[in-house]
């Protein structure tokens, strides 16, 4: 069971319970034209309605997540002037020009995801999108849009990255951020101060450049900072609360900030709030949660009981069932005890550290298009410091990678190789993406991969489009009806066991898309198959087969059972074999949904 705290969506972020609120604001016909073009392709953003343009501006500021203007841009900083307040909760904005040329992010350009959604509108209005943010013109992530808190000298850093002057990244362990540019340079974990210390002092050396240079450092610790430093906060700390029935939420807070302060840790760097499970309605621990905008997270109370905890109590034990309810409720992902319990009048705290996950992200580029390959692939591309896939299809996307990506690229026939490699980089808490043509799901990297992958790491998956689906939407609609992907390659599967799914796919009149048809090596199989469905199906079932979909030399072949010739067909193509209902319409293949046939 969780809580969060209220708050504003960041436009283009997806957090939250849903997509971010979008007021749109025009004056003019031909503004409210293009406020409509949005209306339609998105539900949660709605034109906002006022006596005047100026009322309808700061009541889409007031009330929405984000604000697309189409008005000139020296009218909405005017009005929208009195109104700014902080740019981590301000709404994002963008303003359109009347020809709807440009969609500039005017406000909270990466903080509040306006550059995103001046992306988001540029293409629905095929429009040019304006980003006014120096790190996303460069293509750089921001430090505050990195998912953690920051502070310190956030400004001062952030330029130093840009200018190329050398900048120390000191973390206290190894997290999975995304590719930052060579300037900045990585202190080991082993040089800076150990994860496991409850409050390590700083000391000279890598945590403080005696020659004043910047630094970025990854901790939750209370450190001193500089002019030349800024602190990201990782979600690493679990504060486990225990209480009476009835304590207040103020009670809670204050036990809370004195734990962590006494241990030099950070509230920023909360993860979450736990506790047992006949807690998860205590108001005052709710509450607390709900302030700090973190979850709640419960668990039953013989969950708890099995954890080994340095304070266990009898008394708990006969009151809730578990001789540890804060300590236990903190250890129960494992991690190190930073803080044991500290108990006030109502209430009791205690704060332990959990270490760093990486991310493996497992990405589907798709069948080759770059219009085909999805947004989320690319954001997770983006997203990651390690790219690990097959030479060819790295420099399909290599100009999407950020710079400072470390890049995995090898040749064909090292699946097994890349599979390792790209978990145990993640395995080492880096973010990583493991790249594969079509669907990474199929027969591609994703269970390789997954078979070497355990709890230590947080897995992604980001569905593609299959080489089957781009096949068949070339070839008209031969998947309307149910079908099986069959692959010829005997490398991992005995022929024997091919020839008898092939056999069952033939009699259960399955269309068929076979992956793998026929190389050099497999010069007969592909015939021997054809042959087994022809005679399970018509001589004038559609036989097609697609090379290269998707890609610059497509080619589409249409035949029967009895009219195919097998030579046609190479390992780059993709042969769909129609069911006995399967007929050809206009010269497409077309399987109907049912098994009367109305053609």
């Amino acid at each position: 069971m969780t809580a969060t705290a209220p708050h504003r969506h960041r436009a283009g972020t997806g957090t939250g319970t849903g997509p971010p609120r979008v007021g749109l604001v025009a004056a003019t016909a031909a503004g409210r034209r293009h406020a409509r073009t949005l209306a339609a392709a998105w539900p949660h953003a709605r034109l906002v309605e006022a006596d005047g343009v100026a009322d309808a501006l700061r009541t889409a500021w007031t009330g929405y997540d984000a604000v697309v203007a189409f008005l000139a841009t020296g009218a909405v900083v005017r009005i929208l002037a009195p109104l700014l307040g902080d740019k981590r909760t301000d709404p994002a904005v963008v303003v359109v020009d009347e020809a709807a040329r440009h969609a500039v992010a005017l406000l909270g350009g990466h903080a509040g995801g306006a550059n995103t959604l001046a992306a988001e509108v540029a293409a629905l209005l095929d429009a040019r999108p304006v980003v006014t943010t120096a790190t996303d013109a460069v293509d750089l992530p921001g430090l505050d849009t990195l998912g953690w808190p920051v502070e310190g000298a956030v400004a001062a850093v952030s330029r130093a990255i840009l200018d190329g002057e050398p900048v120390q990244l000191v973390a206290d362990a190894v997290w999975p951020l995304p590719a930052l540019p060579p300037n900045v340079h990585l202190v080991p974990p082993a040089a800076a101060p150990s994860p496991a210390a409850p409050h390590p002092p700083v000391r000279p050396g890598p945590a403080a450049d005696p020659a004043g240079g910047y630094r970025v450092l990854v901790t939750d610790r209370v450190v001193p900072v500089d002019d030349r430093t800024a602190v990201l906060r990782p979600p690493s700390l679990v504060a486990g609360v225990g209480s009476s029935r009835g304590v207040a939420a103020a009670e809670v807070d204050a036990l809370l900030c004195r734990v962590l302060a006494d241990a030099g840790l950070s509230p920023a760097s909360l993860r979450c709030l736990a506790s047992v499970d006949v807690k998860a309605d205590e108001e005052g621990i709710r509450a607390t949660a709900d302030a700090r905008g973190v979850p709640l997270r419960t668990w039953p109370a013989a969950d708890l009981a099995t954890v080994d905890v340095p304070h266990p109590s009898e008394v708990v034990r006969a009151a809730v069932g578990t001789p540890s309810v804060a300590e236990a409720a903190a250890l129960r992902d494992g991690g190190t005890l930073l803080a044991p319990k500290t108990a006030s009048a109502m209430a009791t705290v205690a704060v332990a550290r959990q270490a760093p996950r990486g991310r493996l992200a497992i990405v589907g580029l798709g069948p080759g298009a770059a219009d085909l390959r999805t947004p989320r692939a690319v954001a997770e591309l983006r997203r990651a410091a390690v790219v690990v896939g097959l030479d060819q299809y790295v420099d399909q996307v290599r100009h999407l990678l950020r710079p400072g990506t470390r890049v995995l690229a090898s040749g064909l026939g090292a699946e097994e190789e890349r599979a390792r490699s790209a978990v145990a980089e993640a395995t080492a808490g880096h973010a990583v993406a493991l790249i594969g043509s079509g669907d990474a799901g199929v027969y591609a990297m994703a269970s390789p991969a997954l078979e070497y992958a355990d709890e230590r790491i947080d897995v992604v998956g980001v569905p593609g489009v299959t080489a089957a689906l781009a096949a068949s939407a070339l070839l008209g609609a031969p998947i309307g009806h149910d079908h099986v992907y069959l692959s010829l390659s005997d490398l991992h599967t005995p022929w024997a066991v091919i020839e008898r799914r092939v056999a069952a796919a033939a009699e259960a009149d399955l269309v068929a898309l076979l992956y793998n048809p026929r190389s050099r090596a497999r010069d007969w199989q592909l015939g021997a198959v054809l042959a087994t469905f022809a005679a399970h199906r018509p001589p004038q079932t559609p036989v097609g087969v697609v090379r290269n979909a998707s890609r610059p030399d497509e080619q589409v072949h249409l035949a029967t059972l009895a009219t195919f010739d097998p030579t046609v067909v190479d390992m780059y193509g993709l042969v769909v074999v129609g069911s006995s209902q399967t007929r050809l319409v206009g010269g497409r293949m077309v399987t109907p949904r049912g098994y009367r046939w109305r053609g």
